[in-house]
């Protein structure tokens, strides 16, 4: 029986110099999938991105995809990957048509293949009717599907993508995740995703959430707002440290001050708003409730947000 797990990453560790990027990572990817690798800047998402990608070797442990060692057989995983990258990879002087014939010939693709698989992806990714336009006067959102198209052209198992979404508006950002979700339905592509952007973790099957080089945590987007249940409520004040130390103090439940706010994890929490308000006259200023956001699942796992640095970081009362 095949396994159906298609990438395995274990134990993996990188280094630069005395900081590490990344810290004993385990995570597997099933066959047919999107995973997001969510983090800010600096959670070592790109690093595992390079080393998935055969372009860094890891201090220790060992990545997987498709059976074949990213180390020991980069030449066999690439066949097997497509990748995206963050920074534009297209010839932005040749056509639509000419970057993909050259992508093509780099894979050994040639004559009636290359042209029928050309063909293809830009009837695929509705740019077909641009074949013969300079990618220069594309749009973000449709150099985005050329370089979708490239990456696929020679029929990629799994499909690499870092920060797919950079510089995309929310439509575009939108219409790449649908196309991910036909490769992955119609064509059986396993997608990974590096992402720092709420809306695309929330499209995924599946999310690694990494911070300092760590893995915190990894569920299905539902589990992961399930796992923190209740509601969230944010309350301003001019003097958030103070106010999260009372409310601790007179409620007996957990505060934590964030940039500037008191935040709160409760169920039922929208019937404490009243309390908290007669409780400390003029002292709040607005509250916010909401139901659990994977912003939310990042913070409670690490007590900062998504983009946010290490020194951010909230002081927690209660």
């Amino acid at each position: 029986m095949a396994d159906p797990r298609i990438v395995q990453v274990a134990s993996l560790t990188h280094r630069y110099g005395e900081r590490t990027a990344l810290d004993s990572v385990n995570f597997d990817v099933a066959q047919a999938s999107i995973l997001g690798l969510l983090g800010p800047n600096g959670s070592g998402k790109t690093t595992l991105f390079r080393i998935l990608a055969t372009l860094a070797t890891p201090t220790s442990g060992t990545a997987h995809i498709a059976g074949a060692d990213v180390i020991k057989d980069r030449g066999r995983v690439r066949e097997i990957l497509g990748v995206v990258f963050q920074s534009p990879s297209l010839d932005v002087q040749l056509t639509v048509r000419e970057n993909l014939r050259h992508q093509g010939h780099l894979y050994g693709l040639s004559g009636r293949t290359l042209h029928d698989r050309a063909r293809t992806l830009m009837t695929q990714f509705d740019i077909a009717d641009r074949a013969t336009d300079r990618v220069a006067v594309l749009s973000g959102g449709l150099q985005r599907r050329v370089e979708l198209a490239k990456a696929l052209l020679h029929q990629p198992r799994v499909l690499l993508l870092d920060e797919p979404s950079t510089g995309l508006d929310p439509a575009a950002r939108a219409g790449v995740m649908d196309y991910l979700h036909r490769l992955r339905d119609e064509q059986g592509v396993t997608c990974l995703i590096t992402t720092h952007l709420m809306d695309e973790a929330e499209r995924c099957d599946r999310i690694v959430i990494l911070d300092g080089g760590k893995l915190v945590a990894q569920d299905t987007p539902a589990l992961l707002r399930q796992s923190i249940g209740g509601e969230v409520l944010t309350l301003g004040t001019r003097r958030p440290s103070a106010l999260a130390a009372r409310v601790s103090e007179r409620f007996g439940i957990s505060a934590e001050t964030l940039e500037g706010t008191v935040r709160i994890e409760r169920d039922r929490g929208h019937e404490l708003v009243t309390e908290l308000i007669e409780a400390f006259p003029g002292e709040i200023d607005n509250v916010t409730v909401g139901k659990p956001t994977l912003d939310d699942v990042f913070v409670h796992l690490t007590g900062h947000h998504l983009g946010r640095d290490a020194e951010d970081d909230p002081v927690k009362s209660g």
